[in-house]
């Protein structure tokens, strides 16, 4: 019988069974503290595996000959495309160059380095599902605020303190090509500004209790039910210590999955969800955030460094544990397909036109190949 941790994912090893493709993950109503819970098909054999084989010969996690976005008539390309400019815009205008120069590059050097946005979009596209106006004032501010918080938690990740990252999208993390006091320093004022910045946004755009609602969303995201509480079992984790599926899942759910949890929360509520909406969202956007790490690891060892823009395989090299260290890379992707099943299965209750953008982003993170 396995253990459960913290987040209580895992219940108990089982024969091998095929994956049904609706089966759902059940999570409770409260949202941060409260576990995930699953009645396990496809993962119910991974504990039995004492030390799963790591392969490396796949170039993409969910292996289906096609992009996994078949059968969605819905433009998502043009969606990222049209929303992520628009997020780069305010991004841009929000952090303009000026004194002291230097800790404003380092800044402007990670919060506009590029990459997908999806944390915004998906702020973005959770305030269209519920109805509310995406191109309004306050959802930008949330869109960029969650970015900016994710520039941050990239920032001090890759620190010689935590990660000792060199090499991040493809070009020297912050701290390489600024120096680690500065790179320090950025972070901890990408943080400042993104509350600035939601405050700012929804000032007189949004009621109050929507505003602070969110104000506490991204906070609690970022604290010691979030991104700090993620990064110190992590870090608890390594050197050996012995870290199992149910105390990996507790470092991603809060280390990865709570800030795109926020992410689609916050844009949920100023958006003007109802609450049963808004925990819709929120146990959407968990199982996406989680499906990012899973995705993560399994990369993290078929791809090279070259392929995803950061060094591959550091993880593995640390001994850390990993969902293919603890599942295997078979098992890995067996959980990611369930994840994105429950995933999407949180979006039947919603106007199906505006919840194909949710669709697309659910699928584009569990085929991406970087």
């Amino acid at each position: 019988m396995a253990n459960l941790g913290p987040c209580g994912l895992l219940h108990h090893a089982a024969p091998p069974m095929a994956m049904a493709p609706n089966h759902k993950l059940h999570m409770p109503p409260t949202p941060r503290t409260a576990p995930l819970k699953a009645n396990h098909s496809a993962l119910s054999f991974l504990c039995a595996a004492a030390a799963p084989t790591i392969t490396t010969t796949s170039s993409s996690v969910l292996q289906t000959g096609e992009d996994g976005l078949d059968g969605l008539d819905f433009d998502f390309e043009q969606y990222m495309t049209s929303k992520a400019a628009a997020v780069n815009e305010a991004l841009d205008r929000a952090l303009p160059l000026r004194h002291p120069e230097r800790l404003r590059e380092s800044m402007r050097y990670s919060l506009l380095a590029g990459g997908k946005r999806v944390r915004p979009v998906l702020a973005l596209a959770a305030c269209e599902l519920v109805g509310g106006d995406a191109a309004a004032a306050a959802p930008l501010a949330v869109a960029c605020a969650v970015e900016m918080v994710h520039a941050m938690s990239l920032v001090h990740d890759d620190l010689p303190c935590m990660d000792d990252d060199a090499l991040r999208r493809g070009r020297p993390a912050n701290h390489v090509a600024f120096g680690v006091a500065t790179a320090l320093l950025a972070g901890d004022a990408l943080l400042a500004l993104a509350f600035e910045h939601v405050a700012r946004g929804c000032a007189g755009g949004v009621p109050a209790e929507r505003a602070l609602r969110a104000v506490a969303e991204l906070g609690s995201a970022v604290g010691a039910e979030g991104l700090a509480a993620g990064q110190a079992a992590d870090l608890a984790g390594e050197g050996g210590a012995a870290v199992g599926l149910a105390d990996l899942e507790y470092i991603h759910v809060h280390k990865t999955a709570r800030l795109l949890e926020a992410a689609a929360v916050c844009g949920a509520v100023v958006g003007g969800g109802a609450d049963e909406e808004v925990e819709s969202i929120r146990r959407y956007a968990r199982r996406v955030g989680l499906l990012f790490q899973v995705v993560d690891d399994v990369l993290d060892v078929t791809r090279t460094s070259e392929q995803l823009g950061k060094t591959a395989g550091k993880d593995l090299a640390a001994g850390k544990a990993t969902y293919p260290k603890l599942m295997g890379v078979d098992g890995a992707r067996a959980y990611a397909a369930e994840l994105v099943a429950s995933a999407e299965a949180e979006l039947d209750r919603f106007d199906a036109g505006r919840a194909a953008p949710l669709r697309h982003l659910a699928r584009l993170i569990a085929y991406r190949q970087k």
